[in-house]
């Protein structure tokens, strides 16, 4: 940097890594994004630590690189060239839905997300942490996001009716609402998973699974191993299941059963991970280029509307300005529950609706994983987005300060050819920012219905290491264990199958008694989804 540019200027260009004083000081510059100044609410800001990953040499520690490769630093005008083409056409196009994933496992994706980066230990997003890089928790599918620390260190979250062994279940009043103090906080293990309706829904579901198999387990100790008792039992279960939806479901429409394969042999008497790039010495870390740019591809697969029941929607997930304006025009979390806005799940995956179908039904499908985005991430809520409301805009800036490789020189290093310049399609041509890459490659390499060779290797790898390392998981513990709870396919568990065990969200919302006084407020009368989905 020349002594004329200022950190976080319009003319600044990095040609080298900062030290940790230019970290610092473009952290509280005015393109920051407020991360020093905001709790942990929302997906919008950095874990603790990361700010430290350049300066970083070790090998293991919550985020570390997969790559050792020269950074690309893009100028602030090049990333605003590159947002300004990221974005929907603002009439809504069916053609960009993706008929082969259903709308629901984009929120399913931001659940495993919350459950990976999980952090008992502090703020989950502090920033300028010395200590972070090295003192820490593996990330595992293990569900903390539900159990926190268990019933002894964190009993807020259990029943005491059950002796501790149940999750706690709380109310609006009228439905099944996650339990919450007189404030409307959610009382659950990552306070994130209340971000918006659709995630504590899931949240909730999977509360109610739990409690399902518990009672189950109750009732047939031969499911028990050794000397569990019934809550470990009923916790070994849940989670074994979910990791099995995890790899077999999330994870083989997310990067496609060829590249799935490829990571995961199944030739042999037992599974096997076959890791090329994702590799550590001592334990597994947080990879920057997984969690900055690959697993951002859910970005790509909102909707810009959603209809959340019968007589809920069509309605934004955010809208711009505080949450607490207009609570009935979004879906926008860190709230009670609205009355009747218990979620329909028939309408986000393919399960059948307990009793009759509603009269208008369609499952509503994610968009294709592609370069446009929703318009209402350009206009994130100020809870969300702070001064810098556009959701690419914030994605961009932080794998520039993360100093990511491009996505061609990630492409060279796994040995495959990069998508070429006029495929790629930047404003200015040249590298391109590897989220932006990812989501381009998945766009033309697979139609944008999933990702391609250098997302699907990345998250496939991460996601599959992190399973094999997991001394909890079943595929540490029984690598030929299948699923054994009740499912359309036996041996098989699905996120379907979870949904019909858990027994939340499957029938048709109706307003009793004609509606009167207790019909849902401020709920739009039109059925048919405006532009923007």
């Amino acid at each position: 940097m020349s002594t004329t540019e200022q950190p976080g200027s319009q003319t600044e260009q990095i040609h080298a890594p900062r030290t940790t004083e230019q970290l610092i000081a473009r952290a509280t510059a005015p393109r920051d994004m407020g991360d020093t100044r905001r709790s942990a609410r929302g997906h919008g800001y950095e874990m603790r630590g990361l700010s430290y990953v350049p300066e970083s040499r070790l090998h293991e520690g919550r985020f570390g690189r997969m790559f050792r490769l020269p950074p690309f630093i893009p100028t602030d005008e090049q990333i605003s060239a590159i947002e300004e083409v990221m974005q929907e056409p603002a009439q809504f196009d069916p053609s960009l839905d993706n008929g082969e994933i259903p709308a629901g496992y984009t929120y399913l994706g931001q659940f495993i997300d919350h459950d990976l980066t999980f952090d008992t230990a502090s703020s989950l997003e502090r920033q300028n942490d010395p200590d972070a890089l090295t003192n820490f928790r593996s990330p595992r599918f293990d569900l903390d996001s539900v159990y926190g620390r268990g019933p002894v260190d964190d009993p807020f979250l259990y029943d005491k009716g059950s002796g501790g062994a149940a999750l706690l279940i709380g109310s609006n009043g009228r439905e099944d609402d996650l339990p919450r103090n007189a404030q409307d906080t959610a009382l659950i293990g990552d306070p994130r998973n209340d971000e918006n309706i659709f995630v504590s829904q899931l949240q909730l579901t999977m509360l109610k699974f739990h409690n399902a198999v518990l009672a189950m387990v109750r009732g047939d100790a031969s499911v028990k191993r050794g000397s569990e008792t019934d809550f470990e039992a009923a916790q070994r279960i849940v989670r074994w299941h979910y990791q099995w939806i995890v790899v077999h479901d999330f994870l083989r429409r997310t990067v496609g059963q060829a590249m799935l394969d490829d990571v995961l042999d199944r030739s042999g008497p037992v599974p096997t991970v076959r890791r090329r790039f994702y590799d550590w010495r001592n334990g597994p870390f947080m990879p920057v280029e997984f969690s900055v740019a690959a697993y951002r591809f859910g970005h790509s697969q909102i909707r810009g509307r959603y209809q959340l029941n019968t007589l809920v929607g069509p309605l934004p997930t955010f809208k711009a300005g505080p949450v607490g304006v207009d609570p009935l025009g979004h879906f926008g979390g860190f709230r009670r529950l609205p009355a009747f806005w218990t979620i329909e799940w028939p309408r986000f995956f393919d399960v059948p609706f307990e009793g009759p179908e509603p009269p208008e039904f369609d499952v509503q499908r994610t968009r294709l994983i592609d370069t446009r985005l929703a318009g209402p991430l350009r206009t994130l809520p100020d809870e969300i987005g702070g001064n810098v409301p556009s959701l690419a805009l914030r994605n961009l800036t932080r794998g520039a300060r993360l100093l990511l490789p491009s996505g061609q020189d990630v492409a060279y290093r796994m040995g495959v050819r990069p998508v070429s310049e006029s495929d790629l399609g930047l404003p200015a041509g040249g590298p391109a920012p590897l989220w932006y890459y990812i989501l381009r490659e998945a766009e033309v390499q697979a139609g944008g219905r999933h990702l391609g060779e250098v997302g699907g290797r990345i998250v496939a790898e991460v996601f599959l290491g992190l399973l094999e390392a997991d001394p909890s998981s079943y595929l540490r513990n029984q690598p030929d264990w299948t699923p054994f709870l009740r499912s359309e396919t036996p041996g098989d568990f699905a996120m379907p199958d979870l949904l019909r065990f858990a027994g939340h969200g499957l029938g048709v919302t109706n307003v009793p008694n004609g509606g009167g006084a207790e019909a849902p407020a401020g709920r739009p009368a039109a059925p048919a989804p405006p532009p923007g989905g």
